[in-house]
């Protein structure tokens, strides 16, 4: 297993060059539709009318209408590719499932509607504490002890059988069969989908940045 603090510090530092990158991939894309003699910068305000506030909308049009549509067709793609792995049956993730709700939180979201917590609740149970979940998985444990705030709660499938299988595979709720939907997840090099995290990892987190960087801009151009 590889070093799951590597792992996280070599994400945080690829994503904050993606960022960088991002920002200036956006500012370039301002500039480069920027009217001539205009020397205020994107976040200026504008008179109505006025060809700055007509630079701001085009912009926040091709924010809108090019970049945001890029992104989401790059994650589709990054999530299609997918299907060219599968499970290998390591069954971590049965052993070891994490949620930020309680078990007395995902019944309650369960009662309220919530299909997500209907499909947990329906497959995995929570350990009788962070203990029993330790035995299972130490490192990331101590993991997330290390670098979340927020309480973690730990669950696991009791229909596991002994050598690794699922006894009720047909059945399994549509969570288990998404599984991984997240290129940065952490996965252990046993899991069939971890050549495509590896893959996947730099552009997701390109993809992230992004969309932070253009949400940014959305928020602070003054038009409404």
């Amino acid at each position: 297993m590889e070093n799951l603090n590597s792992i996280v510090n070599k994400q945080r530092t690829v994503f904050r060059e993606k960022f960088k990158q991002a920002v200036n991939e956006i500012q370039e894309l301002a500039e480069g539709i920027k009217p001539k003699g205009l020397e205020a910068d994107i976040f200026t305000e504008f008179p109505p009318d006025s060809e700055g506030r007509k630079w701001q909308t085009e912009f926040l049009n091709l924010l809108e209408n090019k970049i945001s549509k890029e992104v989401y067709i790059k994650f589709q793609n990054i999530l299609k590719e997918r299907s060219d792995y599968k499970c290998l049956g390591c069954a971590t993730c049965c052993n070891l499932a994490c949620s930020e709700y309680s078990p007395e939180e995902l019944k309650r979201r369960a009662e309220n509607g919530d299909n997500f917590s209907k499909q947990f609740l329906s497959i995995f149970v929570p350990y009788k504490d962070k203990e029993e979940a330790r035995k299972v998985y130490p490192e990331y444990i101590a993991l997330l002890e290390e670098n979340k705030e927020d309480e973690v709660y730990f669950y696991h499938c009791p229909k596991l059988t002994e050598d690794k299988r699922c006894s009720d595979y047909e059945n399994r709720p549509q969570i288990c069969r998404d599984f991984p939907d997240n290129p940065l997840c952490i996965l252990p090099t046993s899991c069939g989908f971890y050549l495509w995290r590896e893959k996947s990892e730099e552009q997701t987190l390109y993809l992230h940045a992004m969309i932070e960087v253009v949400e940014y801009y959305k928020e602070k151009i003054p038009v409404k």
